[in-house]
């Protein structure tokens, strides 16, 4: 049997009081606030390479700045909210090898919660490798511990089946836990994958999800468009400090990991995806994600024709 998770009641009333307050301002005064939002910022190191020490410091400022352009942690969070930070924890690799999310874009993002008002903010995936190695190895546990998140480790009984209604997935188990908070921030890392060619946002989206997740590969593009389309994405910040460019997903060579010194944020997860593709040398044209997420409604491949900011950081 499938439970149906609800949108928590803030969330309900946060998109009714939006409603409101847009019908309840004057002509003159909504034309003036028609002038749309960067729905897409590039924060990029340069102009020279990213030496190896300066990572930790160069990757919490350009999320920092990534975001401000976006137009602020404050358009997306209110005071009062509950926050999950869903960074991809997956593998029991250190953040040198790019397998996972890059700790201090994880970190920052916790910080910036908590200064636009979040009451909690926690941090957690459903990892491949053993989670107790995963998340204090990959760097994200010490860091998001220290920016004030709430970490929590996936219990696997705790999934629950989802009503989902989408072409592939009619329903699958979901956590409920992360369903249940505020906004969900989707922080993936820019990296190669054997099958999918690509773990991007979309495919991070599988850290949501319990079962039997080796059968998504059947149909991977369908099934993460059909949780993509659930999830409603909000906020999608990518990670490409650093990438991997081979081997991946779980990598573990020094040699497949390339510096790029990229960090994107955006409100159209498609996008975001066209862009991760595009740093790691494909044609996002050539992913059946993009190309089914765009014919769903979910975004734009083509992340140049958005309200678009972008900036270079040193």
């Amino acid at each position: 049997m499938s439970i149906p998770i609800r949108p928590s009641r803030r969330r309900f009333l946060q998109v009714l009081g939006a409603a409101g307050g847009a019908l309840a301002l004057g002509p003159f005064e909504r034309l003036a606030r028609a002038t749309p939002e960067p729905e897409m910022a590039i924060a990029r190191w340069g102009p020279d390479p990213l030496p190896a020490d300066r990572i930790p410091a160069a990757a919490r400022t350009l999320t920092a700045r990534a975001l401000s352009a976006l137009g602020g942690m404050e358009r997306f969070v209110s005071k009062g909210d509950v926050i999950w930070v869903k960074p991809n924890i997956g593998w029991n690799r250190a953040p040198e090898l790019a397998a996972c999310t890059n700790p201090q874009v994880v970190a920052t993002l916790t910080r910036l919660c908590y200064e636009a008002g979040a009451k909690t903010v926690k941090v957690g995936d459903h990892t491949c490798h053993e989670a107790r190695q995963c998340y204090p190895n990959s760097g994200i546990e010490a860091a998001a511990k220290e920016a004030g998140a709430e970490i929590v480790y996936l219990d696997p009984n705790r999934f629950r089946d989802v009503d989902l209604g989408g072409e592939r997935l009619k329903s699958w188990p979901l956590y409920p836990e992360i369903l249940e908070t505020d906004l969900v921030i989707n922080v993936p890392i820019a990296k190669h994958h054997g099958l999918a060619r690509a773990t991007l946002a979309m495919k991070n989206y599988m850290g949501v999800i319990g079962g039997r997740r080796g059968a998504w590969h059947q149909d991977l593009a369908r099934c993460l468009v059909d949780v993509t389309r659930y999830m409603k994405p909000r906020l999608t910040v990518l990670d490409a400090v650093r990438v991997l460019t081979d081997n991946g997903p779980q990598g573990g060579d020094p040699d497949d990991v390339k510096t790029l010194g990229v960090v994107a944020a955006g409100t159209d997860v498609v996008a975001i995806d066209a862009f991760g593709a595009e740093l790691l040398g494909h044609d996002p044209r050539r992913f059946d994600s993009i190309r089914l997420g765009e014919e769903a409604g979910l975004g734009r491949g083509d992340y140049r024709s958005l309200p678009l900011e972008e900036m270079t950081v040193s």
